[in-house]
């Protein structure tokens, strides 16, 4: 089964896509991850997008199209999990040319719904594991008292310098400009259901395969 995660920064997207790639043998295609993986990788692809950062610009839609194509190449096991792209309609018709060009479909845009204000008492108070990138909440998910991270052992904590109430209500004006025309685009398309994404982990995780299945 192939799906796409929607939803604001700080929805869950990513948490809930490690958790379907470990119960489900599913693949995390995150654009992020693919850039960074590039730039090291020292294919052709690779090479280009490490050339595009080095100058600061932009990597394009048809760079990171050429990147989810060798995911895609390389197989995506039981069904792949699009998390973070795409971001705006010219990518969703992008991404949908290059699935039927192999042969692929698209089964389900899991759209996870957030209130604003309690996503950003939320994410302000997020901090990771600095070893593995295990994610804490200080509400609802708080560092454990030995002080040690309870998926690694690590004893290193961050807070991305970007988690503040100014910064997050920021970048959800982006999402809500460029992204959310897709709620309606995958709606007209019949692919669209929504989770609440402000629920206890375990519990959008049981949503979205009760979506799923």
């Amino acid at each position: 089964m192939n799906i796409i995660l929607l939803g604001p920064p700080g929805a869950g997207k990513g948490t809930q896509a490690r958790l379907l790639t470990d119960q489900r043998g599913m693949v995390q295609l995150s654009t992020g991850d693919m850039l960074r993986a590039a730039q090291s990788s020292g294919t052709e692809m690779g090479k280009r997008v490490a050339d595009v950062m080095a100058r600061g610009d932009l990597v394009t839609d048809e760079i990171v199209i050429g990147l989810i194509r060798e995911q895609l190449e390389q197989g995506t096991g039981s069904g792949f999990i699009f998390d973070g792209f795409p971001r705006t309609l010219a990518q969703a018709d992008a991404l949908g040319d290059l699935l039927a060009q192999m042969g692929q479909d698209l089964h389900a845009v899991i759209e996870m719904q957030v209130d604003d204000d309690v996503l950003v008492s939320r994410i302000t108070a997020r901090s990771t594991c600095g070893s593995c990138g295990e994610v804490y909440n200080d509400l609802t998910k708080p560092i454990p008292a030995d002080g040690k991270c309870s998926n690694c052992g690590g004893t290193e904590f961050k807070r991305r310098a970007d988690d503040t109430e100014e910064a997050l209500r920021t970048r959800l004006m982006a999402y809500y400009k460029q992204t959310s025309p897709l709620i309606g685009y995958y709606h007209a398309k019949g692919l669209l259901k929504g989770v609440d994404g402000l629920g206890e982990i375990d519990q959008v995780a049981r949503d979205i395969a009760a979506l799923l299945d």
